[in-house]
């Protein structure tokens, strides 16, 4: 379908939601979304300590419950909705070591459950949900990338290993696009300029050209036609080597029939930023928040595929960086983070379709 055809929300129709606060503040915490309830788990407390908590907003009544604690304290874990229940996996104990233990919350019960364990102990694993549940990456307690793939078969509670990663890493960013999940992001501080896929079927990887250029602390985003590596640190390299690290506005586009598209005049982001969020709406891809020398940003950018050009959208109501994300088909949230220290604002980005 050529580019001139893609539908593109006018900026007008994005607005900010404020809901109430969460109970606690936190960072490094895992949200999930299933069914009109958006569930926050974990994270890390103001005194930096691993969190049991977990609470849940009924997005429509805008009322935040708690539920049952976590049978593991954890933050920077996984966790995905998998038949109407919600699975948590890996992050870091109150040891600030990374765990391998696996739990379940039954809605319908109110109960956790102790899942199989995932073999290897890690923080920072990526999941994703397909009918299974592929696990991908983590970090070891060694604090080296992982390249396990792992397969999660719920009648036999049992992970199984499949074809492992081409290039080990932890806290990277999944797309799943037809049969596919793309891996995009670093290991860690250091940026991974690797882009791979893996193929759901033939259960093999594919290798495609690397991102043009390395950061830090950059965030991905999809439009479902296009890949895209935002903003970062750029770090100090052989041609530029007494150069202190500093922080970018790139914007590089990967179109998914395999090539990297060149950057033109419009398409740098009109801020440089790092740790923000990124995600798509209405067909723009929204970048929000993050940090620029010294303090938290609250500004907002969205871009225009077809124009190939940022626009400044409604700043968010609380600046932050740090903050979890989560992205419905209407609805960027934007959950905890660290303003002046851990945030407990939940606020959203939301598409109001204009008929």
């Amino acid at each position: 379908m050529p580019v001139q055809e893609m539908a593109v929300s006018p900026v007008k129709s994005l607005h900010w939601e404020q809901f109430p606060p969460m109970s606690q503040r936190r960072v490094y915490c895992t949200p999930v979304y299933h069914e009109g309830l958006l569930y926050v788990l974990g994270g890390c407390s103001e005194t930096g300590m691993p969190l049991d908590s977990v609470e849940v907003l009924d997005v429509e009544s805008q009322t935040w419950s708690q539920l049952p604690p976590l049978p593991t304290a954890r933050a920077g874990a996984s966790a995905v909705a998998l038949g109407g229940q919600v699975m948590v996996l890996g992050g870091m104990n109150q040891q600030q070591t990374p765990l391998a233990s696996v739990e379940m919350y039954h809605p319908d019960e109110g109960k956790w459950e102790t899942k199989a364990s995932l073999g290897q102990p890690s923080m920072g694993v990526t999941t994703v949900e397909r009918g299974k549940v592929y696990a991908l990456g983590g970090m070891g307690a060694d604090t080296t990338p992982q390249a396990f793939v792992r397969v999660y078969e719920a009648e036999k509670d049992q992970w199984q290993a499949t074809t492992s990663m081409p290039t080990p890493r932890y806290g990277a960013t999944p797309f799943v696009i037809g049969n596919r999940i793309y891996m995009m992001g670093r290991q860690g501080k250091m940026p991974v300029t690797a882009l791979e896929a893996f193929d759901l079927e033939m259960k093999s990887w594919t290798r495609y050209p690397c991102i043009p250029s390395r950061r830090a602390f950059s965030c991905c985003a999809t439009n479902e036609r296009s890949l895209f590596s935002l903003g970062g640190l750029q770090q100090p390299g052989p041609h530029n080597f007494y150069s202190r690290p500093h922080f970018v506005s790139t914007t590089e586009e990967f179109d998914l029939d395999q090539v990297w598209i060149k950057p033109s005049r419009t398409s740098r982001m009109r801020e440089k930023r790092a740790d923000f969020v990124a995600g798509c709406l209405g067909g723009r891809v929204i970048v929000a928040g993050g940090l620029n020398e010294p303090s938290p940003l609250g500004s907002v950018e969205s871009y225009n595929p077809v124009k190939r050009r940022w626009e400044y959208v409604a700043p968010m109501p609380t600046a932050r960086c740090s903050s979890a994300l989560l992205q419905t088909a209407s609805i960027l949230f934007v959950i905890g983070g660290v303003a002046q220290g851990p945030s407990d604002a939940v606020e959203a980005l939301c598409l109001q379709e204009t008929v």
